[in-house]
Formats: structure tokens, C-alpha cells, sequence
């Protein structure tokens, strides 16, 4: 069983933003797949789908992004899914808008997010997908990763989701994170 689950803030409010990344790129995997988010539970909103023979559950955590790792963990422990059959998709500010990298495991970066599910978890040892968002040139981080992206930078992201979308096919198919950073990296 495989969980993907995509980092975002609850709410309208953050819909479109940068810190939003995780949830996007959910939800443009869902828009191409024909699926929806049609479970509310640990925390979060969740599907457990069959996708190429493989049981996967896609999960969008509802705690607030600092706070991820409760709705991760509890979905992990309840259906006995290992740190490396999770994929963890992530907002990055150190690489270039629309940037994809694959990590299968390491500190957050200052992510809190990701401090979150490493905290919760109990490891490090989970993958992740990368997608980069820029650091902010003149506004502080937290008015930068709370506004939309522009024209402009959504062509950027919507290559990058689409991108997504063929990483999360071939973690679902079961290649490993070498395979995904060789590929995609």
C-alpha cells in the first residue's frame, strides 16, 4: 500500500497559494485520474483507490501545514503503511519556481511540514517531491508563501504538476527513489 500525500493549508483563503504546492499537485493528479478526495478522516481529506493493481491512498491533511505529520502518521499507522511507501509532496523555496527533485529522506530543510511528519513519524525516512516555489526577493517569507502565483509562474507550475503526475504514476508502479531521483532529479 502506498500513501502520497500533498502539504497545503486548509481553507479558501489559501487555495492558490505557494504554500499550497502539495495540494495542487493533488488535485491536478486527481483532476487527470478522474478521482476525488471523498473521505474525511485523521485529519484530513483522503481516498483509497486500486491504481494499477496497487492500493494507494491520497490524502490532503486538513491540520495546517505545521502541523501535517498528526494526519500522516495517524493514516501510516492505521493501514501499516512504511515511511517508504510515502510520498510527501512539498513547496520548496530554494529551488527555481516549477523545479521538481525527489529526496527519499533527510532533515526539513526548515520546512515545517516537514518538521511535522519527521516529528510524527519517527523517521526522516520518507520520499518526497520537491516542487521549487523561489525564495521571496523583497517580502518576507511568510507574505511570500501566502500569495498566488502569477501568470507567468502558474505556466511554470502547470509543468510541474504535470510532471507530478508522472512521478506519483511510478512510485505508485513500485519504483524505488534511485529510479525517481535518476529520472526526474
Amino acid at each position: 500500500m502506498k500513501l502520497i500525500a500533498g502539504l497545503g493549508n486548509p481553507g479558501s483563503k489559501y487555495d492558490r497559494t505557494k504554500h499550497n504546492t502539495g495540494f495542487m499537485a493533488i488535485d491536478h493528479y486527481l483532476n487527470k485520474n478522474n478521482l476525488d478526495l471523498n473521505k474525511d478522516k485523521f485529519e484530513g481529506h483522503w481516498t483509497k483507490e486500486k491504481i494499477n493493481g496497487e492500493d494507494v491512498i491520497i490524502l490532503e491533511p486538513q491540520t495546517f501545514m505545521n502541523e501535517s505529520g498528526r494526519s500522516i502518521a495517524q493514516v501510516a499507522n492505521f493501514f501499516k503503511i512504511a515511511p517508504s511507501d510515502v510520498l510527501v509532496i512539498q513547496d520548496d523555496m530554494d529551488m527555481p519556481i516549477g523545479k521538481i527533485r525527489i529526496r527519499s529522506n533527510g532533515k526539513s530543510g526548515g520546512h515545517n511540514g516537514i518538521k511535522s511528519i519527521i516529528r510524527d513519524l519517527g523517521t526522516e525516512k520518507f520520499n518526497r517531491l520537491k516542487i521549487g516555489i523561489r525564495h521571496p526577493e523583497k517580502t518576507s517569507v511568510v507574505s511570500w508563501v501566502l500569495t498566488p502565483f502569477n501568470a507567468e509562474q502558474q505556466k511554470l507550475m502547470a509543468d510541474a504538476f504535470e510532471t507530478s503526475t508522472e512521478i506519483i504514476n511510478d512510485f505508485i508502479d513500485g519504483h524505488d527513489s534511485q529510479y525517481l531521483m535518476n529520472k526526474y532529479n
